[in-house]
């Protein structure tokens, strides 16, 4: 926030009251690289001129991956319908056109990890795993055409998807596996994009998912587990798609939230006194747009709000100048390396920042608005919608007798 502020920024930085401790120097080294930067710019006389996002680099960046990745990636062997979801989502949010031999391409790499027995494999062998399942749909759903939705095999889908529903209304990852509240989110992404959503499939889910609200408000992975950024997205985002979210303190969620955003980067940390991190402009700051939908529910005056309940501004501050590699994509923190996860996320954090109802708050030039990404889903909104509608017509075409 210290670019948006008039007077001295150096009250918005950390006070440690004389008690100096691991995480207090490490919050004070991110307040310095960042402070170098803001200064610079608060040095220039025409701050607009300093806002571009380098949109063509990070076009650069993610299609030359899209074709080829290098061996560094190996690590994420077992994720690859992971990339193919930042890579193709990322793509979107720049406006860019995929070729539609690529996308039919990308289509039959997600078919050959579809297991027999229902959902996706991270590689080719795997077992199906409710993450690369959503994964696998996310990225179909943010391609252009039919014949790559048809590829999901609808009836092993929802097998699967209740295979992993547990007695008790959570969900496990995979087969024998762990449980938490991004199983239950994967999920209900999945069942409501393919049109296989039901009462019966997520029975008792909400409950479960409610009884994972910590003291402080936000959401842990698990029952009794800390208030985490991306477990607290899930979950709330899981309770509006089960319509459930009469079953949480809703007012001390928004509190926990509000409270991440941090005074002097701008951007959020995941939880309570950790730093900063790029990738939470989506898995906090997402959480604003749901929360308005369910407090515009419980009072419809609300809605003549115009904006999100944090500073955008400041989070798009963040985004554009600590965030931007020089040679493209998108990193953590400054002086942190380049990735496709990071580079989906900020973009995906800058729509979010950018688009409010229907109007837009954009830094910089107009030329930096990026594609509306869809709250719920994080898929760009007319892509989610279509995926939607095409898997509801069909489920009405096979119910004719």
């Amino acid at each position: 926030m210290a670019l948006s502020f008039d007077s001295d920024i150096e009250c918005l930085k950390i006070k440690n009251d004389g008690i100096e401790t691991t995480t207090s120097q490490e919050q004070r080294k991110v307040e310095e690289s960042i402070g170098q930067i803001y200064s610079a710019c608060l040095a220039r006389n025409n701050l607009k001129e300093t806002f571009p996002l380098h949109r063509v680099r990070h076009l650069n960046y993610v299609q030359k991956s899209l074709k080829q990745l290098s061996a560094n990636f190996e690590c994420l062997d077992a994720s690859r319908p992971w990339l193919c979801y930042w890579m193709i989502h990322a793509l979107n949010l720049l406006g860019d056109k995929i070729p539609k031999g690529q996308q039919l391409n990308i289509s039959q790499f997600l078919l050959s990890v579809q297991a027999e027995t229902g959902g996706f494999c991270g590689n080719v062998g795997h077992l199906p795993h409710l993450a690369t399942t959503y994964a696998a749909i996310s990225a179909i759903a943010s391609l252009d055409f039919e014949e790559c939705y048809d590829i999901v095999d609808i009836e092993s889908l929802r097998r699967f998807i209740q295979d992993m529903h547990n007695e008790d209304g959570s969900f496990s990852m995979h087969k024998d596996g762990e449980l938490d509240v991004r199983g239950a989110y994967c999920a209900a992404v999945v069942a409501n994009l393919c049109g296989i959503y039901s009462e019966e499939l997520f029975n008792k889910t909400g409950e479960w998912i409610a009884t994972c609200q910590t003291f402080e408000g936000g959401f842990g992975s698990q029952p009794g587990r800390e208030a985490h950024g991306g477990y607290t997205f899930c979950s709330l985002a899981a309770l509006i798609l089960l319509n459930k979210t009469h079953l949480i303190d809703v007012d001390r969620l928004l509190d926990w939230a509000v409270h991440r955003q941090m005074q002097f980067e701008g951007g959020f940390q995941g939880r309570t006194n950790k730093l900063v991190d790029g990738c939470y402009s989506l898995w906090q700051g997402g959480i604003f747009p749901l929360m308005d939908h369910i407090l515009s529910s419980r009072k419809p005056e609300s809605k003549e709000n115009k904006q999100w309940l944090f500073s955008q501004v400041a989070l798009q501050d963040y985004i554009l100048f600590c965030c931007q590699h020089p040679n493209g994509g998108l990193v953590d923190k400054p002086g942190k390396s380049r990735d496709h996860y990071h580079t989906c996320y900020c973009l995906s954090g800058l729509s979010i920042a950018q688009h409010s109802f229907s109007s837009t708050t954009v830094r910089g030039d107009k030329s930096n608005v990026l594609e509306l990404t869809h709250p719920i889903f994080n898929i760009v909104l007319s892509k989610a919608e279509k995926m939607a509608r095409y898997f509801h017509n069909k489920a009405k075409i096979c119910e004719v007798p």
